[in-house]
């Protein structure tokens, strides 16, 4: 069983950065890719990036270039970077946690946060 806990959520202005964390209590958190997904109001959940124990990441097409995503396996807690906001990312974001690909597609989250609002005023 793996719990996670988002924070790091608020109201930006476009241009902006914030950065969100996700813990993951358990003891297993190596085994699992790391990601984040994100939800608008009246849209499908969309895949925003991962990434591997090894370090590995992926990232969706919306972002590329915008946001990082990094991990820190000590602590158990991973990290999205989002620089130069717009309002289209908008959304509630969703930790997850995959144990297995593709990692773009919300089937294969094992587990889930309970989200976090980012809001991107123009």
């Amino acid at each position: 069983q793996v719990q996670l806990v988002e924070s790091g959520g608020g109201l930006v202005q476009a241009g902006g950065s914030l950065r969100l964390s996700c813990a993951a209590s358990g003891r297993t958190f190596e085994t699992y890719a790391m990601g984040w997904f994100r939800q608008a109001p009246g849209k499908e959940r969309e895949f925003v990036a991962t990434v591997r124990w090894s370090g590995s990441t992926y990232y969706g097409e919306a972002v590329k270039g915008r946001f990082t995503i990094s991990r820190d396996n000590a602590r158990n807690t991973v990290y999205l970077q989002m620089n130069s906001l717009k309002p289209e990312d908008t959304a509630v974001y969703y930790c997850a946690a995959s144990r297995g690909g593709p990692y773009s597609l919300a089937r294969s989250v094992a587990y889930w946060g309970q989200g976090t609002q980012v809001t991107v005023s123009s």
